[in-house]
């Protein structure tokens, strides 16, 4: 392998990058104005990347400051055995983890020994979708919401921690940042719709979406099932509810994260035809 140089010059490598990106987010299903969001959202940051190459392919990493200490991202690796030179780059810069997001559902490649965090899914909706039989959707009420919120805060960072990328104390964080980002007026924050389910005269479950998340899409922030009312088929039925929950915000597709470690959801999602936009690995550098 010829000797890796930083490159001053990005713009040969950014063309490039950029349309890999986009061609992932299609392949995935993505129509053009929603590939070119998310190709918006994924070079977030880009002009302070460090570009190297060694002449046969790419390398771009950074480091952010994230949870309570520095990241290093690899946002592009094209170099054939480079991932030791962006590892070593990352650390020298301080970083105590390294993450990279693979797009458009490719798979691990130089980085099937990292552990999944995270992945984003994404599936366009039927025109019409229909709730399943037996079960009935209402607005969650004001006054169910503070509960509702106790036992979402709860389950997210059960998931930040399974996930194995951060402590319950970073994950307890980055919770509270998030919550706080993304429902800043809690209850009446526009976009955001709040559901519980129902079968039998129970509450079987609660969810949790935000409409316009991005163009014509619906982010489903959380699709819940309550422990006691699992393995009965209300998890293909909740994404049901998903579904017909985005044609109810006028939407066109649903997208929403599932953490590492999580499988059933995972294959829950395999079966039901949600394609990986982007897919989250790390690896502790300590």
């Amino acid at each position: 392998m010829s000797e890796i140089e930083i490159v001053a010059e990005q713009g040969t490598w950014r063309d490039g990058f950029e349309e890999r990106v986009l061609a992932g987010y299609r392949a995935a299903g993505c129509p053009e104005p929603l590939a070119r969001a998310l190709l918006e959202r994924a070079v977030k940051g880009i002009d302070g990347w460090t570009v190297a190459t060694d002449g046969t392919g790419w390398i771009a990493v950074g480091v952010t400051e994230d949870d309570g200490g520095v990241v290093g991202r690899i946002h592009d690796l094209t170099v054939a055995r480079g991932r030791e030179w962006a590892e070593r780059w990352c650390a020298g810069h301080g970083a105590q983890r390294v993450e990279v997001r693979l797009t458009g559902g490719r798979g691990p490649g130089a980085f099937a020994d990292y552990p999944v965090r995270g992945q984003n899914r994404m599936r366009a909706v039927a025109g019409e979708p229909q709730l399943p039989p037996g079960l009935t959707v209402r607005r969650l009420t004001e006054e169910e919401y503070p509960a509702w919120y106790a036992a979402e805060e709860a389950s997210y960072i059960a998931d930040i921690v399974r996930a194995g990328a951060l402590t319950p104390e970073q994950a307890r964080e980055k919770s509270d940042r998030d919550f706080a980002q993304y429902l800043p007026q809690g209850y009446l924050t526009p976009g955001h719709a709040f559901y519980a389910m129902e079968a039998e005269g129970q509450v079987i479950g609660t969810g949790w979406v935000n409409h316009g998340f991005l163009p014509g899409v619906t982010f489903g922030f959380s699709l819940e099932v309550h422990e006691e009312h699992r393995g009965k088929g209300y998890g293909r039925a909740a994404m049901a509810v998903g579904e017909w929950a985005t044609r109810q915000g006028g939407d066109e597709a649903m997208m929403f994260n599932v953490f590492g470690g999580n499988e059933v959801a995972m294959g829950l999602y395999d079966s039901t035809g949600f394609a990986v936009l982007d897919e989250y690995r790390f690896r502790d550098l300590r």
